[in-house]
């Protein structure tokens, strides 16, 4: 049986209560907390636990548990302050994971210092997935991997259909690996496919490789 994963997020707000609501609704067990007693209220029914209290005060944080969770979200809006204050209690108590929400690329860098796992700027992130998928219609999907690699999901281009895999000989023209090969209509998938696979426009790359390598493929045609 699978271990239930248990997540504290800090800071009720429009992110951190739809990051709170969508962690339970994956199965996850979440601890919600903020001050205020209405955000707390209205998702009091949809979390495993939701509590009012100062999310910045140590000994709160240690009687939560946040060494013992999974992970612990950071989400206080545009109090930076308080954010750090969070973050550094969060790291000091032992929290296997910290996932802070950035506010400006200064405070990006001060959470980097006190050890947080990763800082997210959401509106940043979902403003250059809007624009990637605007731009490269045909790419479906986009995993980062690193600063530099990323899996996506890419429409064939036209241009290898009739190829086999061997003959596109994506490694070596582009320095990308495929890891596999799905036929659109009945969504069938071939993981890390041989070479005499054949292609065709019906079909979706699953590729990882280096953003410039990335930014070849999406502009073939």
């Amino acid at each position: 049986m699978a271990t239930i994963k248990r997540f504290i997020v800090l800071g009720l707000g429009s992110f951190g209560s739809a990051l709170a609501t969508r962690l339970t609704a994956n199965g996850c067990r979440i601890t919600g907390v903020d001050a205020s007693e209405q955000r707390v209220d209205e998702l009091k029914d949809k979390l495993y636990e939701a509590v009012v209290a100062d999310v910045t005060d140590r000994e709160t944080l240690e009687q939560l548990l946040v060494q013992g969770a999974d992970g612990v979200f950071i989400s206080l809006g545009e109090n930076i302050e308080l954010s750090l204050l969070a973050a550094l209690h969060a790291k000091e108590l032992g929290s296997r994971r910290v996932v802070v929400k950035g506010v400006t690329p200064e405070h990006g860098k001060i959470l980097k210092r006190l050890g947080v796992d990763r800082v997210i700027f959401p509106e940043v992130e979902m403003a250059h997935d809007l624009a990637d998928r605007e731009t490269w219609p045909n790419v479906l999907d986009f995993l980062p991997v690193d600063s530099d690699y990323s899996v996506i999901e890419i429409a064939v281009p036209s241009s290898f259909a009739g190829e086999t895999l061997a003959e596109a000989d994506l490694r070596k023209r582009y320095d990308i690996l495929v890891l596999g090969v799905k036929d659109a209509l009945t969504s069938k998938l071939a993981i890390m496919p041989g070479g005499d696979l054949r292609l065709n426009d019906d079909q979706l790359m699953l590729v990882l490789g280096h953003r410039d390598a990335l930014a070849k493929l999406r502009e073939l045609k």
